[in-house]
């Protein structure tokens, strides 16, 4: 029975140093061999799965934005976009708060051009906490990632009304003091049709409430004609906990929250232990 297997990409398929070892790709590549349909379903924006897959030499559908934009080849087959009122509401929110963020678009990385200044004033505000800074992702979460190599600088939301065709589908906060990232969930909650979830301590992601990996499955299913109880979910963090729940058979990774691994039907070794390749021979070969 062909499956639709459903991987997210950082904590899961990528080991804690973000490498993709040979033993994973192997694993995907059999899949297709079986005829299986495997795609990625993560949170980073499209240009960034985009590279990531050509640097992994993995050659495969995805969802991106957390499921707000899903694409096969060259070809999307869905985009959900945030309203204008939507944006405006987060906006202000955040920049009240003077959080670092970027946004995800249809055009591209989006961020404003004090976004190092922001990030330094969180970091000598002495509110971090010193396990924040011993985590091996810490510095990179500071910098920019090297899969987003054309970012573009705008200074407030007027100027983003007036460039024609752009949709924002994400907004992606840093969150280094975590008294803050509850009161923005708490003032975050009262905006209508959002949804508010996060891929670590570090950080806050808010789409559109339609917008979630679990969407973006159920698009690839109907595009490959798969039905959902031959669907496959492997990840590790929050953001995937609604692939999860709409998934036939939902996979912990054993570097998941406690919380993660008793919500999924059954738990695989860790991404430094190539526990993709691990779920692929156990549960579904």
């Amino acid at each position: 029975m062909r499956k639709l297997i459903a991987l997210d990409v950082d904590g899961t398929l990528l080991t804690s140093k973000h490498e993709m070892t040979d033993v994973n790709r192997q694993a995907i590549k059999s899949a297709q061999e079986k005829g299986h349909v495997v795609m990625i379903c993560s949170g980073r924006a499209p240009e960034s799965v985009r590279e990531m897959l050509k640097e992994i030499d993995v050659d495969c559908p995805f969802a991106a934005s957390n499921g707000a934009v899903v694409c096969v080849e060259e070809e999307m087959l869905s985009e959900i976009n945030l309203s204008s009122e939507q944006i405006e509401m987060i906006s202000n929110v955040l920049d009240l708060e003077k959080m670092p963020y970027r946004l995800y678009t249809n055009l591209g990385v989006y961020e404003m051009p004090d976004w190092k200044m922001r990030v330094e004033r969180i970091i000598n505000s002495g509110k971090v906490p010193e396990e924040y800074k011993q985590d091996e992702r810490f510095e990179l979460l500071l910098e920019r990632p090297p899969s987003y190599k054309e970012v573009t600088y705008y200074n407030d939301i007027d100027e983003l009304r007036n460039i024609k065709g752009l949709t924002i589908q994400k907004f992606f906060v840093l969150t280094l003091d975590p008294n803050q990232k509850k009161k923005l969930n708490e003032q975050l909650q009262r905006i209508d049709n959002i949804g508010v979830t996060t891929s670590g301590v570090h950080n806050i992601e808010i789409m559109s409430k339609n917008a979630h990996k679990g969407y973006g499955i159920q698009v690839m299913a109907k595009h490959f004609n798969i039905d959902m109880k031959d669907t496959v979910a492997i990840g590790d963090n929050y953001n995937d906990m609604p692939m999860f729940k709409t998934a036939g058979l939902s996979v912990a990774m054993e570097n998941a929250e406690e919380e993660i691994k008793e919500y999924c039907d059954v738990v695989t070794l860790s991404n430094d232990e190539n526990g993709v390749a691990h779920a692929f021979h156990t549960y579904i070969f």
